[in-house]
């Protein structure tokens, strides 16, 4: 029963995990339609806000309740592959939105906020940058959502 529990946790936390930082383009895109400075300016605020509330307490709830319940239920996180690389795609991820994502979700904010300096090129840049690394940061643990769901023997 308590292996449930923490599976039931766990998954919880990839919902408001993926759920988060899946919708967070859509939320981008559309500010970027209106091509209104201090609408992305609040748009990019509520992004990083988002992450700090969502994403954030999602990885800890993530990575506590999942090896939790490898390790109740006997699970050699070592030597499971679909474990082990799903770890590894969750660091991946981790890293890259440390690295790059979210400094870069800094820089759009310090940009958008100062009117005299604000430059849609450098803007467009900077998004560009976001959606490359964006793309790694978010597509990582979906493929480590497959590996969980299929569990591959290899």
């Amino acid at each position: 029963m308590v292996y449930n529990y923490l599976v039931l946790i766990h998954v919880i936390g990839v919902i408001v995990f993926l759920g988060n930082i899946t919708i967070v383009p859509f939320w981008k895109v559309n500010a970027e339609r209106t091509k209104d400075r201090l609408h992305i300016l609040s748009t990019w605020q509520s992004i990083i806000r988002a992450d700090k509330f969502f994403t954030m307490p999602g990885v800890v709830i993530i990575l506590l309740f999942g090896l939790g319940a490898a390790l109740h239920i006997g699970y050699n996180i070592l030597e499971t592959s679909w474990i082990f690389l799903s770890l590894i795609l969750y660091v991946i991820s981790g890293a890259v939105f440390m690295i790059k994502v979210g400094p870069i979700q800094k820089k759009v904010v310090a940009l958008a906020q100062d009117e005299n300096n604000f430059s849609w090129d450098e803007y467009f840049n900077l998004a560009r940058h976001w959606n490359f690394w964006g793309s790694i940061a978010t597509l990582t643990p979906w493929f480590a959502v497959i590996l969980m769901v299929i569990k591959p023997q290899f």
